[in-house]
């Protein structure tokens, strides 16, 4: 996702990397960087300029303060490079947003309807709002308004299907605005919390496709229109989203795939063009894939930073509060087995492709188009031709254990044991945050943690571990090289090696003076 504008964004950083000073010279250096990639990733000139401008002016027009306290109130250094960067994160912040996600609910209801053109994805975002206002606690109804495209209708009532949700489809011969009518009275009489039009789309704009979207507006009165747009269209999205507000007052818009466009130019430019907010991001195939915007959670994973916030939103929607407090007296403790690394497996997989994972992941951000979605699956099989036992407990994980949970996985040993000590790193490390006085124990608000799981304890097991806080964590177990077995033993030979080179030195020495 924006890998283009996040390579110029980095190539900008490193350029500041070192300098002592922000001046005009090296400012303009660095936004080329950001100028470029912006354009490659298709976004509006006239955006490009303007915000290029405000980022020199806010990297130019504000004293530097090298030292700063932060949240905990220590104080830390800031160099140039990173007020460069923190400029960058509060213009782009400023340039998508600000946005509220919420959506309007008139007479105790909330009704949405869906506009845009053919092919960019309205029916699936319906199906995906309507599992949203779900974990809501809401009752949604779908209406099935598009009778022009094949198996429209089909295609909704199945998606319905898979997540309990009735759609209304209407009878033989009744035109859109028709069927949205009857939907509207059947959601009052039923009971229904929750409404949601997905209503027909065209190859390109035309007055026949605008016409009837107003006499839909019109007959049901929706609190909320939404326009949904295509990533991949680039520039055209932002031109559609304009000519679409031109036409029908809009409230927001919901922008699609963006996980499979590199550029994704059109979430930074819509706002700015448009004055419409993006509401909501789809960011997979699944129904649960749809991401409430945040345009300081987009314009960290830009910089590179990742987006912790997003990432637990996410984590708390599939992991179990009470088992993970029980996991994370127990993991800070040391007591971790591969049987919980087994879980957070499948945790991870809850959460959406592991390449947006990593994503948002801070320091692992890098690391994403490097992660491959086998990854997972590979350490999967090798835990799954563990026994119990080795499960429970891997120092009994010797070569020929190994060998036997290979070739049944279809892996090498070599493999196998690098993931059982890449895994004995990462218990003791955590083991080493848990104890009294221990690295956990210093961070603020992390002191009660160290003697089981207090108050903000829930998540922190299995979250911690996925997170890769302290270098650990899922990040160092599929991507990280593995360590030596014995840093101590390694230690010790060097320390050997130095004392032999001293001895031999001692003894050259002798020899000359006796010459």
């Amino acid at each position: 996702m924006l890998e283009t504008v996040s390579q110029g964004f980095q190539s900008a950083t490193e350029r500041l990397r070192g300098v002592r000073e922000l001046h005009e010279s090296n400012i303009d250096e660095a936004l080329g960087n950001v100028r470029m990639s912006l354009l490659e990733a298709d976004v509006d000139l006239g955006v490009v300029k303007g915000f290029l401008a405000r980022v020199k002016e806010r990297a130019l027009g504000e004293r530097v303060e090298t030292r700063v306290r932060d949240a905990s109130g220590r104080t830390v250094k800031i160099t140039p490079g990173q007020h460069f960067v923190k400029a960058c994160e509060d213009e782009l912040v400023l340039l998508m947003g600000p946005v509220d996600t919420s959506l309007v609910r008139d007479a105790g209801a909330t009704s949405i309807m869906l506009a845009g053109l053919q092919g960019v994805g309205k029916t699936t975002v319906a199906a995906k709002l309507a599992r949203h206002l779900q974990k809501q606690g809401r009752r949604p109804l779908l209406v099935a308004a598009d009778i022009y495209r094949p198996a429209a209708v089909q295609q909704l009532i199945t998606l319905g299907d898979s997540i309990e949700v009735p759609v209304h489809s209407g009878t033989e011969g009744q035109s859109p605005p028709e069927i949205c009518a009857e939907a509207h009275r059947r959601a009052r009489s039923d009971g229904f919390d929750a409404i949601i039009y997905d209503t027909a789309g065209r190859l390109a704009l035309d007055d026949e496709l605008m016409t009837e979207l107003e006499n839909i507006k019109r007959s049901v009165q929706p609190a909320n229109t939404l326009l949904v747009c295509d990533s991949l269209m680039g520039r055209d999205s932002v031109n559609v989203a304009q000519a679409f507000s031109d036409r029908i007052p809009l409230d927001g818009v919901v922008l699609t795939k963006l996980d499979g466009d590199a550029r994704g130019g059109a979430a930074l430019a819509i706002k700015a063009v448009t004055g419409v907010p993006i509401k909501f991001l789809g960011t997979g195939e699944t129904l649960d894939r749809l991401e409430e915007f945040r345009p300081e959670g987009l314009a960290s994973r830009i910089l590179g930073m990742g987006d912790v916030v997003g990432l637990v939103r996410d984590f708390e929607e599939v992991v179990d509060e009470k088992q993970a407090e029980a996991d994370t007296e127990r993991i800070l403790k040391g007591q971790f087995t591969l049987n919980d690394l087994l879980t957070q497996l499948r945790t991870i997989q809850k959460m959406g492709p592991l390449r947006d994972v990593f994503a948002r992941m801070p320091m692992f951000g890098s690391m994403a188009d490097k992660v491959e979605e086998g990854d997972l699956a590979k350490v999967e099989s090798m835990l799954h031709s563990m026994t119990q036992q080795e499960r429970g407990k891997p120092d009994i994980i010797n070569k020929s254990r190994a060998k036997r949970i290979a070739g049944g996985s279809g892996r090498r040993p070599k493999e196998v044991l690098d993931l059982v000590d890449r895994f004995k790193q990462m218990r003791e490390m955590m083991g080493s945050l848990g104890k009294q006085g221990g690295l956990l124990s210093r961070l603020p608000g992390m002191g009660q943690m160290t003697g089981g799981a207090g108050p903000g304890g829930a998540g922190m097991g299995p979250s911690t571990l996925l997170s890769g806080a302290g270098g650990g964590g899922m990040g160092s177990m599929l991507a990280a090289p593995v360590q030596p077995r014995s840093v101590k033993s390694n230690q010790q030979r060097k320390n050997k090696r130095q004392q032999a080179r001293k001895s031999r030195q001692k003894s050259r020495s002798k020899k000359k003076k006796k010459k």
